[in-house]
């Protein structure tokens, strides 16, 4: 039996763009699974993890959510209250990269929000861009992790915003899923994944990823600007980028109409 519902993901991204050209890169990556009940004991128990503080890997609660320092918990329930959801009691566990040596970028976080009974109730997308702009996508579960909504954020200068998001995931167990379609009028566009494997949230498998993807949230970052001169350089056409959404948070009421609150 684990000890904890968090976890350690490691495994690897593939991003394929379909048009005007074709485009691909896969770079291998490791991930957390941070249930936010269990951040006190494991920020207590394990040397090479931090919560709020310095340390080899951390996270810190000002990375996420309003990103203003508050409560993670707090403001979850608060988004899910809003859009009418109560977990009473249930879990909340945060897909996301680390900090590493105080630095992390994470394009997309994933929150998975269950009820008391273990079901999932919502899962929130966290999409983030390099210019330092942020929206979140709740989405309210009920069957399978499949769901697609309308892009509201400015990611990627070779890229229009007329476009819509489509998820097929799994829940996190000892394999983790998430894959991506982007498409616009014509079709698709693009198609991200994500597969990875379990691994238990220990000081060793943190010191083994540590040296086996050596300072990989400053790699993220260098390879997402690498691959835009490449796509430059093939002749990808720059996209003015627009105001971020007025909300912070988009409730995606159906596949196809969303509300904003």
């Amino acid at each position: 039996m684990k000890e904890w519902n968090s976890a350690l993901y490691a495994g690897r991204v593939s991003h394929t763009r379909l048009r005007p050209f074709r485009h691909r890169f896969e770079y291998r990556i490791y991930t957390l699974l941070l249930d936010l009940d269990e951040l006190p004991t494991i920020n207590r128990r394990l040397r090479f993890f931090s919560h709020n503080r310095f340390n080899l890997f951390g996270v810190f609660d000002r990375d996420h959510g309003g990103r203003d320092g508050r409560d993670l918990r707090r403001w979850v329930d608060g988004q899910l209250a809003a859009a009418g959801i109560d977990l009473e009691g249930g879990s909340v566990r945060l897909l996301s990269f680390p900090r590493v040596l105080g630095y992390t970028f994470d394009p997309l976080t994933i929150w998975y929000c269950y009820h008391a009974d273990g079901t999932l109730a919502a899962v929130l997308h966290e999409v983030k861009n390099t210019f330092g702009e942020q929206h979140v996508y709740l989405i309210p579960i009920e069957g399978d992790l499949r769901h697609q909504f309308a892009k509201e954020l400015f990611v990627s200068p070779f890229m229009d915003m007329e476009a819509t998001y489509s998820f097929a995931m799994s829940v996190p167990a000892e394999r983790l899923s998430v894959g991506i379609t982007q498409t616009d009028g014509e079709g698709e566009i693009l198609r991200a994944a994500l597969r990875a494997s379990h691994l238990d949230l220990s000081d060793r498998h943190l010191l083994r990823v540590f040296m086996t993807h050596p300072l990989l949230t400053v790699k993220v970052i260098g390879a997402i600007h690498w691959q835009a001169w490449r796509l430059w350089r093939k002749g990808a056409s720059y996209r003015r980028r627009p105001a971020p959404p007025a909300h912070p948070v988009t409730v995606v009421a159906s596949p196809t109409s969303a509300t904003v609150q």
